[in-house]
C-alpha cells in the first residue's frame, strides 16, 4: 500500500472538521488533512474522504485508551475498503494526567498493535505517535512511520535516525502569521502552556531536546514558545516548515493558532482553537508560500 501524502497537510480536531472544510483544504493544494482526536470508530472520516477527490486523511491520533482495537480495525477496513490509499491510522497512548486508564504505555501499545494485527490493519497503514527512543524503536518495527506532536526540527532529525529510510515521517508544528515576534508569542503561548507544559510525556521529550526546567516553568520561555510555534510572514513560516524536511521528514502537518479559541467543554483552562475564515485566510497565504 503506497499513500501519497506530499510535502505538507493541515492538522485539525476531528469534531471541529466539516467536509466541506476538507473540500477547501484540498483546493488550497494541501494532499492531507490530520483529523486529531477521532472516536474509536473512526466516526465522521468518511465523510471527509466521499466529499473530496484525493485527499489523504490521517488521524492525529487515535488514543488507544479510547476503545477495543478491533473496534478501530473494523472501522480501518470500512474505510480503506471504499477509498484505498487515502487513510492512515495515526496512534498514541496518550498521557497519565489526562487518563485513569494509563499504565505502562510500551506494553499496552504492543497489546493495541496485536489487535489491529488480528484485525488486518497492515504494518504501513498505521503510525504511532512516537516520541522518546522506545517508542521510536516499536514504531520502527511494527508501524509504517511516526506522526509526532508536539516537536522542533532536531527532534524530527533524532526520529529519522532511530526509524532509518523506509518509515514515513510526519511531525505536527503549529505557525502563527504574525510578523510581530511579541504579538506572536502572546497568540502562541496559550496553545503551549495549557495543556501542553503540563504533560509529562511532553515535557520529559522537551527535556531531551535540550529545553531547561526554566524554560518549560511558568508560561514558558520565549525560547520554548519560538521553537514550539514557527511565526512571521507566510514565506518565513514556510522557510521554518522546511527545516523539518532539511531534518528528515517526509511531511509536516501544519496547526495554524490564531486568536480566536473557544472554552474545551472539559477542560476550562485549555483553549480550542475556531476554525473559521481567519483560520481559512491564514491556510491560504501559507499555500501560496508553499506552492
Amino acid at each position: 500500500m503506497t499513500i501519497d501524502f506530499g510535502a505538507y497537510g493541515i492538522w485539525q480536531p476531528t469534531a471541529l472538521t466539516t467536509p466541506a472544510m476538507a473540500v477547501e483544504i484540498e483546493a488550497l493544494g494541501f494532499t492531507t488533512l490530520w483529523a486529531a482526536g477521532p472516536p474509536v470508530d473512526l466516526a465522521g472520516i468518511d465523510e471527509l474522504l466521499e466529499a473530496t477527490s484525493s485527499l489523504v486523511v490521517g488521524t492525529s491520533i487515535l488514543n488507544i485508551w479510547q476503545g477495543d482495537p478491533a473496534v478501530a480495525a473494523a472501522a480501518y477496513q470500512r474505510i480503506t475498503r471504499r477509498f484505498p490509499g487515502r487513510f492512515w491510522l495515526g496512534l498514541g497512548v496518550g498521557h497519565p494526567e489526562q487518563s485513569s486508564q494509563f499504565t505502562k504505555p510500551l506494553a499496552s501499545l504492543k497489546q493495541y498493535l496485536d489487535g489491529l494485527d488480528a484485525g488486518g490493519v497492515p504494518v504501513e497503514g498505521r503510525a504511532i505517535a512516537a516520541l522518546g527512543p522506545k517508542m521510536l524503536e516499536l514504531t520502527a518495527s511494527r508501524a509504517g512511520g511516526a506522526v509526532p506532536y508536539l516537536v522542533t526540527p532536531e527532534h524530527t532529525r533524532i526520529a529519522r535516525a532511530a526509524l532509518g529510510p523506509g518509515s514515513v515521517l510526519a511531525p505536527e508544528q503549529k505557525v502563527v502569521l504574525d510578523t510581530d515576534p511579541e504579538r506572536a508569542r502572546e497568540t502562541g503561548r496559550p496553545r503551549i502552556k495549557h495543556p501542553y507544559l503540563g504533560l509529562t510525556n511532553y515535557t520529559n521529550n522537551l527535556r531531551r531536546l535540550g529545553f531547561t526546567d526554566e524554560d518549560l516553568s511558568g508560561n514558558g520561555s520565549d525560547r520554548l514558545i519560538d521553537a514550539l510555534v514557527a511565526h512571521g510572514d507566510a514565506p518565513t513560516i514556510a522557510r521554518r516548515l522546511a527545516e523539518h524536511h532539511t531534518a528528515g521528514a517526509d511531511h509536516v502537518a501544519i496547526q495554524v493558532v490564531t486568536t480566536r479559541h473557544a472554552t474545551h467543554p472539559d477542560l476550562p483552562d485549555v483553549e480550542l482553537q475556531v476554525y473559521d475564515d481567519e483560520v481559512f485566510a491564514v491556510y491560504q497565504e501559507l499555500a501560496a508560500a508553499l506552492f
